[in-house]
């Protein structure tokens, strides 16, 4: 279980004393600094700041309220006040704090304090990991459908992406060869079916060909020290030299 970090701020020592034998009997935290004043205090939560900060109103430097204000926004650690002075209660909550703690409080309304604050913080987690998720949705590439429909004289073809063994250029049009020699010619460039068809199955070996890669079976040498693309159907394709990387990072 990782634990959360704790961080405590007050310019009595008595005070920051009678925290810590509170928090050493809480195993879901532990204390990674003491401050006995503001300024300190915060450089060293600029450095690496806690998941959790009680922090005293009245201390030297600059005071509670001060740091408060200059917190980090991403990641903020979830403040309990901790004060001997009632009169600044309704400040605290206009400072977004997750709890108040009035001096002297007991162990009880300690581990009240300290449990919304654990709570804060694990909804704070849970709310950036689903901010993230929706982030990774929103710029994830829509997945390509297994069917694909093409316009061939009037008609509407419906083809399983890996009924296509490779698309052939011919000028504005390409030709689509299917599993058992078939073809279809469309009225659509080579360019525009390499972006229907998607990466993850086809790619473009040369200027005119488009093969699906579950189709190769043999890369194999020429004379001029180029490469041939061999088909599963016995054809045989040129391989561009600039393209051939391409193609066999996916082997």
């Amino acid at each position: 279980m990782i634990k959360l970090t704790v961080m405590i701020v007050d310019d009595e020592a008595i005070a920051r004393e009678r925290l810590i034998s509170f928090l050493r009997d809480e195993s879901a935290v532990e204390i990674t600094g003491e401050f006995g004043n503001g300024s300190d205090a915060l450089d060293a939560i600029r450095e690496d700041p806690p998941d959790i900060l009680f922090l005293d109103v009245q201390i030297p430097g600059i005071n509670g309220f001060q740091v408060l204000e200059a917190l980090p926004s991403n990641p903020r650690p979830c403040v309990i006040l901790v004060t001997a002075y009632d009169s600044f209660a309704v400040d605290a909550f206009t400072k977004q704090v997750v709890d108040y703690l009035l001096k002297p409080f007991d162990r009880d309304r300690f581990k009240q304090a300290l449990s919304r604050a654990i709570g804060e913080k694990e909804a704070r987690r849970a709310g950036d990991l689903q901010e993230r998720v929706e982030q990774i949705l929103a710029t994830r590439p829509a997945p390509f459908p297994e069917r694909l429909v093409f316009k061939v004289d009037g008609r509407r073809i419906i083809l399983k992406r890996d009924e296509i063994v490779w698309v052939e250029a011919e000028s504005n049009y390409s030709i689509l060869h299917l599993a058992g020699s078939k073809k279809l010619m469309l009225r659509e460039t080579l360019s525009s079916l390499e972006n229907r068809l998607g990466s993850s199955l086809f790619i473009r070996i040369n200027r005119s060909a488009l093969v699906n890669v579950e189709q190769v079976q043999e890369l194999q040498p020429n004379r001029n020290g180029d490469y041939v693309v061999m088909l599963r159907t016995g054809v045989n394709l040129p391989l561009s030299r600039h393209l051939r990387g391409h193609l066999e990072s996916f082997f």
